[in-house]
């Protein structure tokens, strides 16, 4: 039984360890296509952008910007300030376009944080570790439960396995104490009587070791649980309801009763 438990168990390690495997590589790709998509999302065209590229072009193109700067045009109040500030201006509108539609998927709907649309998803590894975890308890606890039941069923197999074999053993038993019986005085200094008595008392006593133990019934008050009353008797040296004569000897096997004891009852 242990090495089938062992067993068991590391065979669901194995399985534990090859699914904790498959979702890890699941979720690293399915982070580097997320990667991908991101990316691809920041370098769509901001029509803001391109406008404040224009304006730059138009900027550059206007002749009145390249005009060296004399003193006449100082005094006259001349000076391009005003369209260097208004290129200055478009550009930073441009800058803040560009970090705005970083902001924002190709269909105008702003996009939320990575760290916020993350925060209460759960790792899909962290999950399948858990569901694994889960389903090893669930084995061996089921395990747990068939190995004590198994050995309750084979404890009670043996406990009729020898209950039937003592019952087939009784018949002879009863011979020996018959035959042991019918030995007269004179005899029982004989070999043969003798032999037949120590081979009684060695069975007798393998049977006691494995379980078995004689029911006494003689000068015992009745019992029907284990005494089997088949004759009676008027005796008034024996008081009401009691074993008068055991005609057959009964057993017990441990807690049970093997064969109730055929006796004669008193009053």
């Amino acid at each position: 039984m242990a090495d089938v438990k062992e067993t068991l168990v590391k065979e669901a390690i194995r399985r534990a360890e090859e699914e904790a495997e498959r979702s890890r590589k699941a979720a690293e790709a399915s982070a580097d296509t997320d990667d991908k998509g991101e990316g691809n999302a920041g370098k769509v065209n901001d029509p803001d952008k391109n406008k404040g590229k224009a304006a730059d072009n138009a900027t550059a193109d206007d002749p009145a910007k390249d005009d060296p700067v004399t003193d006449e045009t100082v005094s006259e109040g001349n000076v391009p300030e005003g369209d260097d500030a208004e290129t200055e201006d478009e550009s930073g509108n441009a800058q803040e376009a560009d970090a705005a539609g970083a902001d924002e998927d190709p269909d105008g709907k702003k996009k939320k944080s990575g760290i916020f649309s993350k925060k209460n998803k759960k790792d899909p590894r962290d999950e399948k570790i858990e569901e694994l975890n889960d389903k090893l308890i669930r084995n061996l606890a089921e395990f747990e439960n068939f190995r004590k039941r198994t050995e309750k069923e084979k404890a009670a197999m043996f406990e009729v396995g020898a209950k039937s074999i003592i019952e087939k053993i009784l018949p002879s038993l009863d011979s020996f104490e018959l035959g042991l019986k019918s030995i007269s005085e004179e005899d029982k200094a004989s070999p043969v009587a003798q032999g037949m008595e120590k081979i009684y008392k060695q069975l007798m006593t393998s049977l006691e070791d494995a379980g078995l133990t004689p029911i006494d019934a003689a000068g015992k008050e009745f019992d029907p649980n284990l005494h089997n009353a088949v004759m009676h008797e008027d005796n008034d040296e024996l008081g009401e309801n009691v074993v008068s004569e055991e005609l057959q000897r009964g057993y017990m096997y441990r807690d049970s009763v093997v064969r109730h004891s055929m006796v004669k009852v008193a009053n």
